[in-house]
């Protein structure tokens, strides 16, 4: 056995057998990273023994929906999505590999993946990445760190349309990296920075060559009252980035609630409301005009998941709320809520409920035609993260919803954290993991098309440098 071991690291991982990183190598196949939080002892201390676990355990290979973005982009220009997640060395040594890929549209193919950054034994995805493409066409990757703690890092790929091979720009603080690139005017990036709980920032290159090797000190505040989680969108039609965000009361992420949203139209030298109101920031007190919905006075939690902007250019935020933050059904319903402005006011739509507060899924906006596509359906480990996935319709531009479709059915695992690219291209509308979310277990990766009746696993154990993903057989109809 233990021969077989060294073999195997010799094939596929030359550097493991001494302190080489694994940067810029490649893996042999696509398995996404297994987490857990360990708070169940501190579920049952708390007096809740529901049997439960965490708040959020399982494949968390795209996770964070909320807090890092993108995790996809599509390329026209050689037809490929280029994606970034968090891999692994497992089954052995489970720790976090920081990777990137394509999928290739014109052939239907895959690479190998590439490790661009070795996180070397930590198994924490809070480190996952984010992805843009500069005007040159070079792939950049953000990895999130972790507080204070842990440095985050910039890379570029050194040619351009390529994962084959990535150069560290900076090592930095940086968490939750939101990165977008606008055309002819460089980079935006929005994060959040740990200088009195979780709090927003933004910083802008014009080609990436002047990150701020200091960000608490140099970088602009746009938010710190308790602490925050965003969810930003570029708007390339109107030059527009918008930020929805909640906060944290008392600095208790467990009880993060309410919806603030702004945005700017200049690349950040102003930031106002959605009615074109300039705000004075930092943003510094719970009642500010940028409010967009009090949950916090309904008694609920708010797990803001999406951000998109209609065809008329309006808002449209994806939230998930609830009774609080513990799983199991005391808090329930979980509710999937589209929270949206019409163009004179915000209003609230409601779409359907899950079991979990981190079942978080993609929207998608077509005209009129709008769908969801999440884990909203009841999964093989209830009341955990995570379940069967699902494509609900809205044809009357997200006031009314009904479930078109399932896409998974009979699952052995939970799938969650449906991810979309900025820019969806058939067929790789949606991609998510699986993973059993009450125990620790291998997390396979998967994308579907924009109908739901196509899902793909791409490869997890690969025999050639390029290979197809694997077509699952159709989700039988419901009994």
């Amino acid at each position: 056995m233990r021969l077989l071991v060294f073999v195997f690291l010799i094939l596929f991982f030359p550097g493991a057998l001494s302190s080489q990183s694994l940067n810029n190598s490649k893996f042999l196949g696509y398995r996404g990273i297994w987490f857990t939080l360990g708070q169940t002892e501190r579920m049952k201390a708390d007096g809740y023994g529901g049997g439960y676990g965490d708040k959020y355990s399982g494949g968390l290979s795209f996770a964070w929906s909320h807090t890092v973005a993108p995790m996809a982009i599509y390329a026209p220009e050689v037809d490929k999505t280029f994606f970034v997640y968090g891999g692994t060395t497992e089954p052995d040594d489970s720790y976090l590999l920081v990777m990137a890929s394509y999928y290739d549209h014109a052939n239907h193919l895959v690479p190998r993946p590439t490790i661009v950054r070795d996180q070397r034994g930590i198994d924490d995805p809070h480190d996952n990445p984010s992805i843009t493409i500069d005007d040159e066409g070079y792939i950049w990757v953000f990895v999130a760190g972790r507080g204070r703690r842990r440095p985050g890092q910039i890379f570029r790929a050194t040619e351009p349309y390529s994962v084959d091979k990535f150069e560290k720009i900076i090592s930095r603080e940086q968490t939750y990296s939101h990165i977008w690139h606008m055309q002819g005017e460089g980079f935006i990036h929005l994060l959040t920075l740990y200088t009195a709980g979780r709090e927003l920032y933004w910083e802008k290159s014009a080609d990436g060559s002047d990150w701020t090797k200091e960000p608490a000190t140099d970088l602009q505040k746009l938010a710190g009252f308790g602490g925050h989680y965003q969810v930003t969108r570029l708007d390339e039609h109107n030059k527009r980035i918008g930020s929805a965000f909640n906060y944290h009361p008392d600095g208790n992420v467990d009880r993060r609630t309410n919806i603030y949203y702004f945005e700017t139209r200049d690349s950040g030298e102003t930031w106002t409301t959605i009615d074109g109101l300039e705000l004075s920031l930092p943003l510094d007190n719970r009642d500010n005009p940028a409010l967009v919905m009090d949950y916090e006075e309904m008694g609920r939690n708010a797990y803001i998941t999406k951000l998109l902007f209609d065809d008329y250019g309006n808002p449209v935020i994806l939230v998930v709320t609830s009774g609080g933050y513990m799983p199991g059904p005391e808090n329930d319903p979980r509710r999937w809520e589209i929270v949206r402005w019409t163009g004179q006011e915000w209003v609230t739509n409601e779409i359907t409920t899950s079991d979990h507060n981190y079942d978080m899924g993609s929207l998608y906006i077509d005209g009129d035609r709008w769908t969801l596509i999440g884990p909203a359906l009841k999964g093989p480990q209830p009341y955990h993260t995570g379940g069967e996935v699902g494509l609900w319709l809205s044809t009357d531009g997200g006031e009314t919803w009904e479930l078109e479709r399932r896409v998974t059915g009979n699952s052995p695992m939970n799938h969650s954290y449906i991810r979309r690219p900025h820019n969806p291209s058939e067929p790789f509308f949606g991609m998510w993991a699986d993973a059993n979310s009450d125990e620790f277990s291998k997390s396979r990766l998967f994308f579907t098309n924009s109908a739901g009746d196509r899902v793909y696993m791409l490869p997890y154990t690969m025999k050639s440098d390029l290979e197809e993903p694997v077509l699952l057989a159709p989700t039988p109809p419901d009994p």
